[in-house]
């Protein structure tokens, strides 16, 4: 069984190349189609946290009867990430970071949660049945391709060069693999943690969409008109939208 459910999870951990090959396109990700993704990215993001990580906190949350507030740790998540923010821009006025912004540092730690998460829950469902372990291996996979597009953009706009973004991504996916190693093990214990790290990477996720993502967007509204951003953005919320809304039913 273990080993089904590493396969499961470096599966989904290979799922990033796909979205990781795109990145060496030059049309794509060109100068000035990075303010599109961005946009994509802010839609995508958003989608993922409300419709998504929250119900899915609040639901493990009822699960284990868990009476106290599964939204204070997205609270706390806003907060470490304006305090982490707030570390590494005094770091960078000090020494010298190459220009990243601390927006990179935010995701990485979001997105490795977010994975470590996903590895429990195909190591849950392969332990309660294996037909429902590759089930839900399958459709944690059909919203990575999206989800990795978006990365890719936030990584590129955070300053990373493509070979560094694709380094990056592929080590946070392989926080799926400890997440069904962790589970196999030390699922019984671990659950009663899943709603909390849930919601705290949604509070991380939110920080960045609202702190960084979006206000890019309205500092280059003048440059994309009007609907130049606001198309892409409308995409990344419909597709997130319809592919988690699909999942779920």
């Amino acid at each position: 069984m273990l080993t089904s459910i590493i396969i499961a999870n470096i599966i989904i951990s290979l799922i990033s190349l796909i979205g990781g090959a795109s990145i060496f396109s030059k049309k794509l990700f060109s100068k000035r189609a990075i303010p599109y993704l961005v946009a994509f990215a802010a839609g995508v993001i958003l989608t993922t946290v409300f419709f998504d990580m929250f119900p899915e906190a609040l639901h493990k949350a009822l699960e284990i009867n868990y009476n106290g507030n599964i939204f204070a740790p997205a609270f706390f998540g806003l907060l470490i990430s304006f305090f982490i923010e707030r570390f590494v821009l005094w770091f960078h006025h000090h020494e010298s970071t190459h220009g990243l912004k601390p927006t990179l540092f935010l995701v990485t730690f979001g997105d490795a949660i977010h994975n470590f998460i996903d590895g429990l829950t195909i190591a849950g469902t392969y332990l309660a049945n294996p037909t429902l372990g590759i089930v839900t291996t399958i459709a944690i996979a059909s919203h990575e391709i999206p989800q990795e597009l978006a990365d890719f953009s936030i990584y590129i706009h955070s300053g990373l060069t493509k070979v560094q973004a694709l380094a990056i991504n592929l080590l946070t996916a392989i926080t799926a693999v400890a997440g069904g190693i962790a589970g196999f093990y030390f699922l019984h214990s671990l659950k009663y943690g899943l709603p909390m790290l849930l919601s705290l990477s949604s509070g991380v996720f939110i920080y960045i969409a609202g702190s960084d993502l979006i206000p890019h967007l309205h500092k280059h509204f003048s440059e994309q008109r009007k609907w130049g951003q606001t198309i892409p953005f409308l995409i990344g919320i419909v597709l997130m939208y319809f592919i988690i809304s699909f999942l779920n039913e």
